[in-house]
């Protein structure tokens, strides 16, 4: 088969039809193919371990966006989710972005179409928009500032105090900011399925079985789990806190991506994934698992899926994302 050939059976159904020799060793070609076409690979923590193992950049939503920003390569290879590499491309017009898989999305994305958004937007025209940046690039040209877990709220701290905001698209992060800072967003309903399903009942008789263990969580979940948390943060915060903190179990409640991570950095620390509502793996997301060493290779190969964007859009949506970034650095947040 050759490229042509290949590129076009891409466009028609990803990369299910494509043959892979066995014998290939998929992370040398990997670190070739970055070397050729000077591309670098930005990964997220809820990767497969392998993924991580081979970015150049491992990090959450926040030192994603930043790396983003500042790369000088040629090809942005985005390991993580649809609305992410979107982010990318938003930061990055003149350089290609693909991403290994086009059906790799977010259900907190998902959970506020633009539409939709827009009409509860205009019923608060006094309102300015805080949107969490796991949200199409739609819903960042309709917001005033994005931001993260990790600068949520230094971010409102930068408000005045009766500032009148709509929080989008996360309930539960945005519950949590409320009681952390006194505010009272109005807050869309939206959250992501992973962060919902941690079950509280099989939380609690695991800390019965570890009562040594912290819990640590990430703030997209459920108020009465982050109730039960010893620290809450986001993945990067969870990460160093399971380094320096001088427990030996954690109790991890977040997708289990990190935890590969966790081990690595403390190799000597016992790291429980928490239990889901029912049997099934559902803290793992199935949008981040989509993509594999395999896509990852392919689409370096092939320069295949490429994210594009209206010119229009993606201005719209570069300026939260700007201001964001400048409260980071003025918080001292990132460099």
């Amino acid at each position: 088969m050759n490229i042509t050939e290949a590129t076009n059976k891409i466009e028609e159904k990803g990369f299910l039809d494509l043959d892979i020799d066995v014998h290939i060793d998929l992370f040398a070609e990997i670190e070739r193919l970055k070397k050729e076409k000077n591309a670098i690979v930005l990964a997220h923590y809820y990767q497969e371990p392998d993924i991580q193992d081979v970015a150049d950049y491992l990090g959450d939503s926040l030192g994603l966006a930043q790396k983003a920003q500042s790369t000088n390569a040629d090809m942005i290879v985005f390991a993580g989710v649809h609305f992410m590499a979107e982010t990318a491309k938003i930061l990055n017009p003149t350089k290609k972005v693909v991403l290994p898989d086009l059906k790799a999305g977010c259900s907190l994305a998902d959970s506020a179409p633009a539409a939709a958004f827009k009409a509860f937007k205009d019923q608060h025209p006094d309102h300015i928009v805080i949107s969490y940046i796991n949200c199409t690039a739609d819903i960042k040209a309709l917001s005033d500032i994005i931001c993260t877990s990790g600068n949520a709220e230094a971010i409102l701290n930068s408000l005045p105090k009766d500032q009148q905001i709509i929080f989008a698209p996360d309930k539960n992060l945005g519950g949590f900011l409320n009681k952390k800072t006194g505010r009272n967003m109005l807050l869309w309903n939206g959250a992501c399925m992973v962060h919902e399903i941690f079950s509280l009942e099989k939380i609690t008789k695991l800390k019965i079985r570890h009562p040594k263990a912290k819990i640590i969580a990430h703030p997209e979940c459920e108020e009465p789990v982050l109730r039960l948390a010893d620290f809450i943060g986001s993945t990067t915060q969870l990460l160093k806190f399971s380094k320096t903190d001088s427990a030996n179990e954690f109790i991890v409640v977040t997708e289990t991506g990190i935890l590969h991570q966790m081990q690595k950095e403390s190799p000597y620390k016992t790291f429980i994934p928490a239990p889901p509502q029912n049997s099934c793996a559902c803290n793992d997301c199935p949008y981040m698992k989509l993509n594999t060493l395999e896509k990852l290779y392919l689409c370096m190969e092939y320069e295949k899926p490429e994210i594009f964007m209206e010119e229009e859009l993606r201005l719209a949506a570069k300026k939260p994302i700007d201001r964001m970034l400048d409260i980071s650095r003025a918080a001292g947040l990132i460099g």
